[in-house]
């Protein structure tokens, strides 16, 4: 009898604190940032067999974009990987925004970013070379939480965020997996 409850109080606690999580993570990833940057960080994601970016990487772009147009940040970094659809989804980005008039001198790709750890620490190699001083980091909303506690963790505090208004069903298991990535990665 005391096995069950205890095994009760801690299914509730844990339902709890995943609940709460989620919570936090949604208001923090859909809480886009106003303030200016240095530069923006788009993380990359899928890119279609035939080289087009899949919508929920066009969203990111167009996030990503729109913080430039408004004169939020100065420069762009774009970071992916090579998917195995066979492109590399930084020079893939890079085109995006050279269609979309962004100027080749403010555009930084880092084709090296295989998954979000690897971005940050590409992202800090690349600020030794041009110096900036913040960031704001466009992803999904639930990515964002993750994604800004990896810089901090790092020693680069100033770190903002912006999610592109892109919803999916596949969302639900983005954030369910969320939760884990992140306390995996604090610890």
């Amino acid at each position: 009898m005391i096995l069950l409850k205890k095994i009760k109080y801690i299914s509730y606690s844990l339902i709890i604190w995943f609940v709460s999580h989620s919570i936090y993570l949604l208001i923090d990833g859909l809480n886009n940032s106003n303030q200016k940057a240095d530069i923006a960080v788009i993380l990359g994601n899928k890119v279609n067999e035939d080289g087009t970016l899949s919508e929920r990487l066009k969203a990111r772009m167009s996030c990503g974009l729109e913080l430039y147009k408004k004169g939020q940040v100065k420069q762009i970094l774009v970071s992916g990987g090579l998917g195995k659809e066979g492109h590399y989804e930084g020079t893939k980005m890079k085109e995006y925004l050279l269609k979309n008039h962004v100027p080749d001198s403010v555009i930084f790709v880092d084709n090296k970013g295989n998954n979000t750890q690897l971005t940050v620490l590409n992202t800090l190699k690349l600020q030794k070379r041009i110096h900036f001083k913040s960031i704001i980091v466009v992803s999904q909303y639930y990515h964002l939480t993750r994604t800004k506690m990896l810089f901090k963790k790092v020693g680069f505090n100033n770190v903002k965020s912006s999610s592109p208004t892109y919803f999916e069903i596949k969302d639900f298991y983005s954030i369910f997996r969320e939760f884990f990535a992140f306390y995996l990665e604090l610890f």
